[in-house]
């Protein structure tokens, strides 16, 4: 199994193109602050309950003796597919607020979702060099 196999670093990497994606629709959604008509625009939230369903085989309990109470035995399942949903859903989302033209885009909001994407990024990308690092420590290499 290949690092990159594991199911942690594949949600890592998909929230890593989730978020680059994002980041995207909302340099459109600023970029088109003054265009008439237009409806600011996010991507669809990734729903974590369902990355952790698709990362790998379930595990349930079976029991092996009329006198156990159960054991832990591998259950089909699916894995991961990092290439799933790696850009979301682009969804119009609408500020609290629309301009006379018609324009939902409210700059002060697209700039703060533009930080929290940031520093979403930078989280996830520590993280990963974490991942990374532990890997390596349990392998023996320090470098």
């Amino acid at each position: 199994m290949a690092f990159g196999d594991l199911p942690i670093i594949g949600m890592m990497k998909q929230r890593m193109h989730w978020l680059a994606a994002r980041q995207q629709v909302l340099a459109q959604n600023v970029a088109n602050a003054d265009t008439p008509g237009y409806t600011a625009r996010d991507l669809k939230q990734l729903d974590f309950g369902d990355m952790v369903k698709r990362s790998g085989p379930a595990m349930r309990p079976v029991a092996t003796q009329a006198a156990h109470i159960g054991s832990p035995a591998m259950g089909a399942g699916q894995g991961f597919k990092p290439g799933q949903a790696k850009g979301g859903e682009v969804i119009k989302k609408p500020d609290f607020e629309t301009s006379p033209t018609g324009n939902s885009v409210v700059l002060e909001d697209q700039m703060i979702k533009v930080a929290e994407t940031q520093l979403d990024y930078q989280t996830v990308t520590g993280l990963y060099t974490k991942s990374l690092g532990l890997i390596k420590i349990a392998l023996g290499r320090s470098n």
